[in-house]
């Protein structure tokens, strides 16, 4: 299958490039930055502005499963990246009708999720990613009440060790869920295993190691 990845030049987008190449899928990116690391005949890459429409469906036109896995790297400042990405893919869908599952990164603690995050957690999302988190929630919400096939992931706190494909997810809100750490290449592995077979449609779901 063809997987198109919006946001993929770091963290997990470059994590679910590693994953579906490995799961010998076919994908095609769209990122500000260029490519580093990727050097496979299965990888067409497209740079430019995940904003501009006209890139976008470029990059998903061939698509079976969309993974958008947007950031803004170091910067904590207050954005509209997210939310604004959110506008521009529903007046997409609104043009092109597409039905193919698009699968969203955002954080556990976004939205209301924020009332079952860590002590820890939810200090850091106060005086740190606030206005970051906000903005995602907004993203959320857009999706949710849209026509686009969606799922979305939030995962805990983001580690760097290799793939384990030993993970608990959650898709129920609950006192005690405990959403820790995680690794981004596990995140990864769940997400191209919902494009593969998309379980979770129109779902939150929380992703933490066992």
């Amino acid at each position: 299958m063809n997987i198109a990845v919006i946001g993929a030049s770091a963290g997990i987008g470059m994590e679910i490039i590693k994953r579906a190449v490995a799961r010998e899928h076919t994908v095609t990116t769209l990122s500000r930055s260029k490519l580093l690391l990727v050097n496979s005949k299965s990888v067409h890459s497209i740079q430019g502005n995940a904003l501009n429409k006209y890139l976008l469906k470029k990059s998903i036109e061939k698509a079976d499963a969309v993974m958008v896995t947007l950031g803004t790297d170091k910067n904590i400042k207050s954005t509209t990246l997210f939310s604004d990405f959110a506008k521009v893919v529903v007046d997409l869908q609104r043009e092109i009708k597409t039905k193919v599952p698009f699968i969203f990164v955002t954080g556990f603690g976004t939205g209301d999720s924020q009332e079952y995050a860590t002590w820890f957690l939810k200090m850091f999302l106060k005086y740190t990613l606030k206005d970051v988190y906000l903005d995602k929630a907004k993203m959320e919400e857009i999706i949710r009440c849209s026509d686009l096939n969606w799922i979305f992931v939030r995962p805990g706190r983001l580690l760097d060790e290799p793939v384990t494909e030993k993970y608990r997810t959650e898709s129920t809100l609950f006192s005690g869920i405990n959403i820790g750490g995680i690794n981004r290449s596990d995140v990864a592995d769940f997400m191209v295993k919902q494009a593969e077979n998309p379980s979770e449609m129109k779902k939150f779901v929380g992703i933490t190691a066992k």
